[in-house]
């Protein structure tokens, strides 16, 4: 019953990805699905709705981030922040190396950081306007920006996902830095050589346009309409929190936006809820977009994915994946078990804390070795989960650029990582035998 309920669901999601219709449909699906489900199992439908309600209640921070995002990528249009920093390291940009470039600033934006959502919300959206003017591909461009976010988000200090590892697992977070630098060495270097390779084709005939000319004309391009970005990057570092770094670039960007850029507080409301909109239109192909309404969708993504867990939790649709998930690494190697399950909590998870939780609970006996799982669990459920279209890990940080759910076909590093893990984990094994 449990894996035909799960079968019915994930052909709905595929359904809906290869006709190109709107996730939301097959997650309205699901909904009924696993209501469906708990019924069955003796749930009254108040029973249900509270379960419901609870996984809902548990990503409400998440929520707030997202109006956050939305009002935050508004002002930094408007405010001339993102003309700004282009504008200043436009001298610098090669196309023949653009995506490679893409792919290294949001490497080392994401370290400094430790966040993912706020890596796309910042620079990838920086990013995201110059690979338009370059007239690059966004889905290229969106992929190349998903795997750098999710770099810094695996292995950085102050990240939330290698905390939670760290304390799921008992371990030191500095050790398992150390163990997830060797293991993601060579998934970096060739993500590198594959972003170089197809840089070098994407960009061969691209050829940048006079952005300073273009951007003069409607912002006054200065040192002060970096502020924003600065704000958030220091605190950011300093370890403030996402909502209050966001929060505090938000309200510097307001008094940019009235006093540098000339708009008036008549006009912020509009601004912050629709975002920015040009009428200019080589400008409007660059610039336009963000604001609360730019994060609906996504949010609504969300609230209903976020739905399952509460429903997942109760009725225990997943306890004979648990047992299945045993016998697989008994037969092969614990790894691969890991991975197998990092797969499906994060389609069922829909969020990467929960797939983390979820791969942990599910594998707490396939490796004793809690540096092993550690280990395991970075290069399997932190990275998988950004894969999964309906994925808050996925979603938010593409939605923020811009960019379609095909874009994770371009996020080489979030595959090579487990897949070059497997391949060591299997010479590993074929050694001891």
């Amino acid at each position: 019953m449990e894996f035909l309920v799960l079968g019915i669901f994930c052909t709905f999601l595929i359904l809906c990805i290869v006709s190109e219709a709107s996730i939301i449909y097959a997650l309205l699906a699901g909904f009924v699905l696993f209501m469906g489900y708990g019924k069955s199992r003796g749930y009254s439908w108040k029973e249900l709705g509270h379960m419901a309600f609870e996984g809902i209640y548990k990503v409400k921070n998440i929520l707030i981030t997202f109006v956050l995002i939305g009002m935050m990528t508004a002002l930094w249009r408007a405010a001339g922040t993102i003309p700004a920093v282009i504008c200043y390291t436009v001298r610098f940009i090669q196309p023949s190396v653009f995506l490679l470039m893409v792919f290294l600033l949001n490497c080392l934006v994401s370290v400094l950081t430790g966040t993912a959502l706020g890596t796309a919300a910042t620079i990838g959206v920086v990013c995201a306007t110059m690979a338009s003017a370059l007239k690059i591909s966004p889905w290229l461009t969106g992929g190349t920006i998903l795997s750098g976010v999710y770099f810094g988000d695996r292995c950085s200090p102050v990240s939330t996902s290698a905390l939670l590892v760290a304390e799921l697992t008992e371990t030191n977070i500095y050790q398992n830095i150390k163990t997830m630098i060797k293991s993601a060495a060579v998934p970096f270097v060739l993500s590198c050589i594959l972003y170089g390779m197809i840089s070098m084709r994407a960009g061969r005939s691209a050829e940048l346009p006079d952005l300073v000319h273009i951007f003069s004309g409607q912002f006054v391009i200065s040192w002060i309409a970096l502020f924003p970005a600065v704000v958030i990057l220091v605190l950011s570092v300093l370890q403030a929190g996402v909502k209050i770094s966001m929060l505090a670039s938000i309200l510097t960007a307001v008094p940019v936006c009235v006093f540098t850029q000339g708009i008036s507080w008549q006009e912020l409301p509009q601004l912050l809820i629709t975002g920015f909109h040009s009428g200019d239109a080589a400008m409007a192909a660059m610039l336009n977009g963000g604001g609360i309404v730019s994060m609906i969708k996504v949010g609504a993504i969300v609230c209903i994915s976020s739905s399952y867990s509460g429903i997942f939790q109760e009725t225990g649709i997943l306890d004979r994946v648990q047992k299945i998930v045993e016998e697989l690494a008994e037969k092969t190697f614990p790894f691969l078990a890991v991975f197998v399950t990092a797969v499906i909590t994060s389609i069922v998870a829909c969020n990467q804390t929960l797939a983390i939780m979820l791969t942990r609970q599910l594998c707490e006996k396939t490796e004793e070795d809690q540096k092993k799982m550690a280990g395991y669990l970075e290069d399997s459920a932190v990275v998988i989960a950004p894969l999964i279209p309906w994925s808050i890990a996925c979603a938010v940080p593409l939605s923020a650029v811009g960019a379609s759910e095909i874009s994770i076909l371009a996020a080489f590093f979030l595959y090579l990582l487990p897949v070059c893990e497997c391949f060591t984990a299997f010479i590993g094994k074929k050694k001891n035998v």
